[in-house]
């Protein structure tokens, strides 16, 4: 199945992730790395790796960008793995992409992740599953609050082994970026009908619940307080994150 699968990566400024991340793709003929005109060292990276092509597009909204990419992808190959700049797959997922012999009615596979912190993998995190193995021509994105959504017709089936998520961009990045997702995220729980939010959602449209609840639920519940300090910052995140899109919701209802 290998050499039936493109990985496509968005990039913008993931110099501190692109190579960890490319340094797993060693195995796909053709990876596309999708660029909204980084000014690091994000191209330099791409392009010490034979097997990248490197192509840019001005950044207008994330759904629109994928589906750019995806474009590219489909010239390459039957099957699309989607990933996040800061997506690092597993010896094992390598693996398990490898051996999959998917049936005519199979449309993706869906993989779920684990979260690290300065490297070192979190025993729980807040992080969804998604699907990122998908037949391109069964696929497009829509955007979807702060993210994109893909549609996608037939059947998924779950992968076994994971992806790590480990994003090392500065704090500085990291925080202009959850301002940004903020926004957009308001934007959406404020136009959306209550019945049409998710549990995510309707947590938030209360007043700074979502603010007191994540970081209990996660030191707590999901145990986060036996990770010491990287649990720890990854609930002050969190709850950073929460913050900002309680100020995003306070500033828009008064508009």
């Amino acid at each position: 199945m290998h050499d039936r699968i493109v990985p496509l990566i968005l990039t913008l400024n993931e110099g501190p992730n692109l190579g960890r991340v490319l340094s797993k793709l060693t195995w796909a003929k053709s990876v596309v790395v999708f660029d909204s005109y980084s000014n690091d060292s994000t191209q330099a990276i791409a392009n010490q790796y034979p097997n990248v092509s490197f192509c840019q597009r001005a950044f207008d909204v994330l759904a629109n960008q994928w589906n750019a990419g995806l474009e590219s992808a489909a010239r390459r190959g039957e099957w699309v793995l989607a990933l996040d700049a800061d997506y690092v797959l597993s010896d094992e997922l390598i693996d398990e992409l490898g051996k999959l012999r998917p049936d005519a009615d199979v449309a993706g596979y869906e993989a779920h992740f684990v979260y690290c912190v300065e490297g070192v993998p979190l025993k729980a995190s807040l992080y969804p599953p998604h699907t990122v193995l998908f037949r391109t021509r069964l696929a497009h994105f829509v955007q979807d609050g702060h993210a994109q959504r893909l549609i996608l017709k037939n059947v998924v089936h779950p992968l076994v082994h994971p992806i790590f998520h480990d994003d090392r961009k500065s704090w500085s990045r990291w925080y202009s970026n959850q301002q940004g997702y903020a926004c957009l995220e308001a934007e959406k729980i404020k136009k959306w009908s209550w019945s049409a939010l998710p549990v995510s959602g309707k947590v938030r449209r209360l007043p700074l619940v979502s603010v007191v609840i994540s970081p209990v639920y996660l030191l707590f519940y999901k145990g986060l307080w036996r990770d010491g300090r990287r649990g720890l910052k990854y609930v002050w995140q969190r709850l950073v994150a929460e913050w900002l899109i309680q100020k995003s919701l306070w500033v828009k209802a008064r508009r």
